[in-house]
């Protein structure tokens, strides 16, 4: 006999217009935070509900690649900052003129500021070496490990915590710092922290680094569009 599951089943329909607005609220107020960050520890209990709405984030073949490594420790930060630094200036050399102004202008402190780093990795093997709906595309894990920051991203922010996300540094650094294995990949390194002000629009349309695209110019209807001659 072919199991019955339709007690799992459950009611689905949009949410109250309050609840709804608090969810775009939080998509559209969304920030990446670099340097605003308060001092103030997060409280175990307020970490763990970020943990589990990462962990409630979708994943291809239900997977479940992520992991999370919580850093909290000082020294083990101020060794993560040294990698960004060296990265960073390597990074600076790649722009020039008012560019290059502009980026090292940039305040990229969140390792240093921010109470709470989560490293966030990606296992292949997770599920074993095939896994539904990656058969095609073994970059699925990775996919569906970015959902999992996307989720706690919207829960921080609910919650009054910024989030920065760093992405400067040679992988090998911290993996060495961090003892991640080799097939480990990661995804990444988040700085978390309570903050009492954020950007109204994202930081760097506010500096000047890049405005956002007209959502018209990236819809099509079909199919891709045709390149003008």
């Amino acid at each position: 006999m072919k199991p019955n599951h339709e007690d799992a089943l459950t009611a689905a329909g949009p949410f109250p217009r309050h609840e709804l607005e608090a969810v775009y609220r939080a998509i559209h107020s969304r920030r990446d935070v670099r340097d605003q960050f308060l001092p103030d520890p997060l409280p175990d209990e307020l970490v763990q509900r970020l943990l589990e709405a990462a962990h409630a984030a979708p994943s291809v073949g239900f997977m479940q690649p992520w992991s999370f490594i919580l850093i909290r420790d000082e020294a083990t930060r101020e060794a993560a900052h040294k990698a960004f630094l060296r990265a960073n200036d390597e990074a600076a050399e790649l722009f020039s003129g008012a560019q290059a102004e502009t980026y090292r202008s940039l305040k990229l402190e969140g390792i240093r500021k921010a109470p709470l780093s989560i490293c966030i990795t990606c296992d292949p093997d997770r599920a074993g070496p095939v896994v539904l709906g990656r058969t095609h595309n073994p970059r699925m894990d990775v996919y569906s490990t970015v959902c999992a920051v996307q989720n706690l991203w919207l829960a921080a922010r609910a919650e009054g915590v910024g989030v920065g996300w760093v992405s400067i540094f040679h992988d090998a650094d911290i993996k060495a710092l961090l003892g991640i294995p080799e097939r480990v990949e990661i995804v990444a390194w988040l700085c978390l922290g309570y903050v009492d002000q954020l950007y109204s629009e994202p930081e760097l349309a506010v500096k000047g680094w890049r405005e956002r695209l007209p959502l018209g110019e990236l819809v099509h209807e079909g199919r891709w569009p045709q390149e003008k001659r």
